[in-house]
């Protein structure tokens, strides 16, 4: 499910699971963790982040997101991508939604292609992203887009998403990949330490005991339920609140 290849000091990680466009399930965010642990290992001065087909990620693969497995090895894999001592780009082509976002926001920085998107649709699913998301996605681009994308549960296109801050840049996963050969070229400490400082913002702070109750009760909700069959429907979910 996953492809690995290398130019010079540069490593190439794509998602290659195009029959569920990409989407992450326990085997694949296993995967995933160890390659990236890998490249490291291997010498990689930077990592790009990308998937096979017309789409970045659509997220959670939703037969086994309510997994209490599949949620703890999710926020291993994304803390493990954010305390790699290298860059790792997010090459995001077609679109990232829910865990697809995630991911992207993980990574230290992101390409973004002009006809992709980035959503994330918990809210109409009855589920919940978890503090660090929000965190993390409020401090990239500020409160007002992160409630836009989280509370309204709206679709943001690359022009709004690079606006916001959310992608560095707009281009190609060839661009990307261009952009990490030069990046692989700087000084290896350096971005390390800079790295260190820039996801030191408080995100990875615990999350306190309300908050954590209100994750659990929305994961553990009659709503999740309604809003996974509704999926599996193909309806609009009618939601109780309970």
């Amino acid at each position: 499910m996953l492809g690995v290849t290398r130019d010079g000091d540069v490593i190439t990680i794509e998602l290659q699971r195009e029959q569920r466009r990409n989407a992450l399930n326990e085997e694949l965010v296993a995967q995933l963790r160890t390659a990236v642990l890998e490249a490291v290992d291997q010498g990689a001065r930077a990592i790009v982040l990308t998937g096979r087909g017309p789409i970045f990620s659509a997220g959670a693969d939703l037969s086994g997101v309510y997994s209490e497995n599949f949620l703890t090895g999710l926020l291993d894999m994304l803390h493990t991508i954010e305390s790699l001592p290298v860059p790792v780009i997010s090459a995001i082509n077609g679109g990232a939604i829910g865990a697809g976002v995630q991911l992207a926001l993980a990574s230290d920085l992101r390409v973004i292609e002009p006809d992709a998107y980035i959503a994330v649709p918990a809210a109409k699913l009855g589920i919940s992203v978890d503090r660090w998301t929000v965190a993390r996605l409020a401090a990239l681009i500020g409160g007002g887009p992160a409630r836009t994308i989280l509370l309204g549960a709206e679709t943001v296109s690359a022009a709004d998403a690079y606006a916001f801050g959310f992608a560095n840049k707009i281009g190609t996963v060839a661009d990307a990949k261009a952009w990490a050969k030069s990046i692989a070229q700087l000084a290896p400490l350096s971005l390390r330490a800079m790295k260190l400082m820039l996801n030191d913002d408080g995100t990875r702070v615990p999350a306190s005991e309300q908050l954590e109750t209100a994750l659990s009760a929305a994961w553990t909700s009659d709503d999740a339920q309604e809003g996974r069959l509704a999926r599996q429907e193909k309806r609009p979910a009618k939601f109780q609140g309970r």
